[in-house]
């Protein structure tokens, strides 16, 4: 089976969210008047809206437990290069971390300590499982 293509930077995830049917009608009643342009416009507007408010406690947040934020990308080098100099990587991120197809599960094992990613880990589904009990 072949692994999966990682996405384009750019690309979104979809989330799920349920709303009562009161809340639905408002939202729909602010669509029709002009002031969003559809559901997904007031839901990421009220998104970005929120982050903006806690945007101290976020920052403060990662600073304290270091957490890299954007992307990280790993590649085969770069685990051999961790693992040649017996370091084992402890990955934490606020973002996309995205192990490269051409990353073994063994090297993925040899390499990383552990991952803790608040977003999104890319990775093929066997370097996901020789890692599973390390990804937190």
């Amino acid at each position: 089976m072949a692994s999966p293509k990682p996405r384009p930077i750019g690309d979104n995830e979809k989330i799920t969210i349920n709303l009562g049917v009161v809340d639905l009608g408002q939202i729909d009643l602010l669509v029709q008047e002009g002031f969003y342009s559809n559901r997904t416009d007031l839901i990421r507007t009220a998104i970005r809206n929120q982050l903006a408010a806690h945007g101290d406690v976020l920052r403060h947040t990662v600073a304290r437990r270091t957490l890299v934020m954007g992307l990280q990308d790993y590649g085969r080098r770069e685990l051999e290069a961790a693992r040649d100099a017996g370091q084992r990587l402890r990955i934490q991120a606020l973002g996309l971390v995205r192990i490269a197809d051409d990353v073994t599960p063994e090297l993925a094992q040899e390499a990383i300590e552990s991952i803790s990613v608040l977003g999104v880990l890319q990775a093929s589904h066997k370097v996901k499982a020789a890692l599973a009990g390390r990804i937190h």
